[in-house]
């Protein structure tokens, strides 16, 4: 697709995780769209990213990648999967506190992803020393209070450093945080602020 690279070719030093190709994610299935474990970006968003994972180098950590680009199918796959309410497999693990049929009034949910427009990456950090995600206080995707990276209820002081330093990495390369989700990052100066794409995700 014309715009758009692999992660994985322009940022060689990210680690890749994308949970929705694995049936570990809020849906526990491989989610449609995600045809292969990759990551793209458009080459405007990948080029920040790029910055920020210098910087992180740096510092002696390195970026995890969950989800970047994510296609309009797999935004529809979540609207159908939240509309079935008797799929509840993966509440335990990432909506213990919601009922899933508030998922849709409550945000969670939406039949429009900021994902779909190429600029936007859920990311996280690895200390490069031992290996391992550094302490956010909350897993990637879990819906709940506790994933808005202001909150400090229930979070040591250093989970609340550790999503600072976070935050701090991608703003300073160029991207806005979301006040809902620590993890969840969007180019200022996204090249198709208006358009929603809908190719699978593949490395060819």
């Amino acid at each position: 697709m014309n715009g758009f690279v692999l992660v994985s070719e322009t940022v060689p030093d990210v680690i890749l995780e994308i949970r929705y190709h694995s049936t570990f994610n809020f849906v526990g299935q491989r989610v449609d769209g995600y045809d292969e474990p990759v990551a793209i970006l458009t080459c405007e968003a990948a080029a920040a990213l790029q910055k920020a994972s210098d910087t992180a180098v740096s510092l002696g950590y390195r970026l995890k990648v969950y989800d970047a680009f994510r296609p309009q199918r797999a935004v529809n796959h979540f609207v159908r999967w939240a509309e079935d309410a008797a799929d509840v497999r993966m509440k335990p693990y990432f909506y213990p506190e919601v009922d899933k049929t508030r998922l849709f009034d409550e945000g969670y949910i939406a039949k429009r992803s900021g994902h779909s427009r190429g600029s936007t990456v859920d990311v996280t950090l690895v200390d490069m020393m031992t290996g391992t995600d550094i302490d956010m206080g909350g897993a990637f995707d879990y819906f709940g209070e506790r994933s808005h990276p202001g909150c400090t209820e229930g979070l040591t002081d250093k989970q609340i450093e550790n999503r600072m330093l976070l935050q701090k990495l991608m703003v300073d390369a160029g991207f806005r945080p979301l006040d809902t989700e620590w993890w969840h990052f969007t180019l200022v100066n996204e090249p198709y602020p208006d358009t929603y794409f809908d190719f699978p995700l593949r490395a060819e």
